[in-house]
């Protein structure tokens, strides 16, 4: 962790508590209103301080954090962990919705193989039409 009194920006943290692969990422996913700060949406570089509250949106999940370290180097997973603490009731959420996705049957799993003649003169005819 870098020094506690030194603010981080918010797409560092992010990055470094490794919500995102990249800092690009968590660029673009808080210039695009996917995290919230106390509430508010808030541009790349707004400077976090110890007991802010992030909303994390990734895909279909949500993250709800309490920033507990600030760090704008990225680190092990260990140490990353070290640097939020996610709420209890956003972590049941989002195991619930991990498994109600794996519940579902696989979105490919009603093709078979390649289609028929049949099929392919459906698809010709569907884009020769538009």
């Amino acid at each position: 962790m870098d020094d506690p009194a030194q603010p981080a920006r918010v797409d560092k943290w992010l990055w470094a508590a490794r919500f995102f692969k990249t800092r690009g990422l968590a660029q673009q996913a808080v210039a695009g209103g996917r995290v919230r700060v106390n509430g508010e949406r808030v541009k790349p570089a707004k400077e976090l301080k110890a007991g802010d509250e992030l909303i994390i949106h990734i895909g279909e999940l949500e993250w709800l954090v309490t920033v507990c370290g600030l760090s704008s180097r990225r680190g092990p997973a260990s140490a990353a962990q070290q640097l939020y603490r996610e709420d209890e009731a956003s972590r049941r959420r989002r195991f619930e919705q991990v498994a109600a996705r794996r519940a579902q049957p696989h979105p490919g799993a009603d093709t078979r193989g390649r289609p028929t003649k049949r099929d392919r003169r459906r698809i010709e005819r569907f884009t020769r039409d538009y």
